[in-house]
């Protein structure tokens, strides 16, 4: 008996050490994802980086995009002036023409009715958007004129008390739009930013017929962050104030590789189908150029630009996110 229950007791060792074998090493099918991680806004062509992702990494089978296309230098060896002159003739010469450009009050900022694109055709049908982003004080004339014009308009001002407000037509939220999303595990701050992508996404929001930002300096990252994720696709018009005394917040490198950097993100807005129409300069504001006076060029300067892809087209009609 005692040999039998031995001969059992190897037998049933070796059953279970066969089946362990071939559940370690069965290929098992990827988990599916969460309903609750459906994505409203999608980059056209390119993949977003999260934190999460590591280097050489593919999803969905496209390459996503690490860095801009940096230009070549203006000249054969980095020069401050020579980049300086490339880069303030490119901001200060319109690459095409808005019949119907409509100024704010202050005259420095401005969105093109030209009939020929989409956005006066969009407000005539209540469907167009404007996201508004600022810092610094801002009276919002232009955002309260577009908004008694059928755009619906969205104001972000990361200093106000409460999450979102109405005022009159317009929407305020107490957000502000980064390069980066904020920690979620970090302590509660008094300012609340996120990534354009992050708020479209948030909000529900599949494109925004005009985008307006005055985001003293910190305008180069978050320009860097919309050409890479894609993001461009979905503004119709892009208002911009640039500010030049410094390089701004992230941006490294010496004078002339700063300046060649800004005008390779200018470039990629080309590549993406921009085209600025319209340049404004202060003349009261002060004549500084990375912490000198170069070529006499001011310090901040307002530019406008079109998406010219955003023709009045029947596909454009009805989306109204």
């Amino acid at each position: 008996m005692g040999l039998r229950w031995l001969w059992v007791l190897a037998v049933v060792v070796v059953c279970v050490s066969v089946h362990f074998y071939l559940e370690t090493t069965r290929p098992r099918a990827p988990p599916r994802p969460a309903a609750s991680q459906k994505t409203l806004w999608k980059p056209a062509g390119r993949t977003m980086r999260t934190d999460e992702d590591s280097p050489g990494k593919r999803q969905h089978g496209k390459a996503r995009r690490w860095r801009i296309r940096m230009q070549p230098w203006a000249a054969q060896s980095p020069s401050l002036e020579e980049e300086a002159k490339r880069f303030l003739h490119y901001i200060t010469t319109p690459q095409v023409t808005c019949t119907s450009p409509r100024v704010d009050p202050g005259g420095g900022w401005a969105v093109c009715l030209d009939p020929k694109y989409s956005l006066a055709h969009r407000m005539q049908r209540k469907q167009c958007r404007l996201y508004s982003f600022g810092l610094g004080a801002d009276e919002r004339k232009m955002e309260a004129s577009l908004a008694t014009s059928g755009c619906q308009v969205h104001c972000f001002d990361p200093s106000l008390k409460q999450p979102h407000q109405q005022r009159g037509h317009m929407w305020l939220h107490r957000l502000s739009v980064d390069w980066r999303d904020s920690n979620p595990a970090a302590l509660p701050q008094r300012h609340y930013t996120k990534k354009l992508a992050t708020i479209l996404n948030d909000f529900g929001h599949r494109q925004v017929d005009i985008l307006k930002a005055d985001m003293e300096s910190a305008e180069w990252k978050i320009l860097e962050n919309l050409i890479l994720e894609g993001v461009l696709d979905s503004v119709g018009q892009l208002l911009l104030e640039l500010h030049l005394h410094w390089a701004g917040f992230e941006v490294a490198g010496d004078e002339p590789s700063v300046v060649r950097f800004w005008f390779s993100l200018l470039k990629e807005l080309e590549q993406a189908n921009f085209r600025l129409f319209r340049v404004h300069s202060d003349p009261a504001q002060a004549r500084v150029f990375l912490h000198q006076n170069v070529l006499n060029a001011s310090s901040a300067y307002t530019l406008a630009w079109l998406n010219t892809r955003w023709v009045d087209r029947p596909e454009h009609e009805g989306q109204a996110d």
